[in-house]
């Protein structure tokens, strides 16, 4: 625990904003690096970085209402999503994240669902969002990329 409050002290007074050290909370391993990738540039060419260790920053839009496990960070260019997942409390993201920045780091990877995946898969958003499920909606089986993460910082 005072280590987690000396990280985020110490990242108060390193992140351009004004954040005082209580607005900053670390999740798991703090992320290191100094490198952080674009998320239209990681989306842009995403198997270039499938398998490596990326830490990236967003505006968080979405958080996982039943456990925690995922959130959302909207692109750079606020046309698209990645997704931070986490295995279930492994670490928790509080819902009242939404709307507040992260940087979160981990390694990308590449999802491939069969069809009967994608279908459970996009019924199960569905549900989450109490929006009714339309399978004829589902046209063929989904790919996507998300980071399993190590560490996110919350701002």
């Amino acid at each position: 625990m005072k280590t987690t409050r000396m990280a985020a002290l110490l990242i108060a007074l390193l992140v351009p904003s004004a954040v005082s050290a209580d607005d900053v909370r670390v999740y798991g391993k703090l992320p290191g690096g100094s490198d952080t990738i674009k998320i239209s540039m990681l989306m842009a060419d995403p198997a270039r970085y499938v398998g490596r260790t990326v830490r990236i920053e967003g505006l968080i839009t979405g958080v996982c209402e039943k456990r925690g496990c995922w959130m959302s960070l909207a692109s750079d260019e606020g046309s698209q999503d990645l997704r931070i997942k986490v295995d279930d409390g492994v670490m928790v993201f509080p819902i009242e994240a939404k709307g507040k920045r992260a940087l979160a780091e981990g390694e990308l990877t590449k999802v491939e669902m069969t069809m009967e995946q994608t279908l459970a898969w996009t019924k199960h958003l569905a549900e989450e969002r109490n929006e009714a499920f339309d399978p004829n909606t589902v046209t063929g089986p989904m790919t996507y990329y998300e980071i399993k993460a190590t560490g996110a910082l919350i701002r």
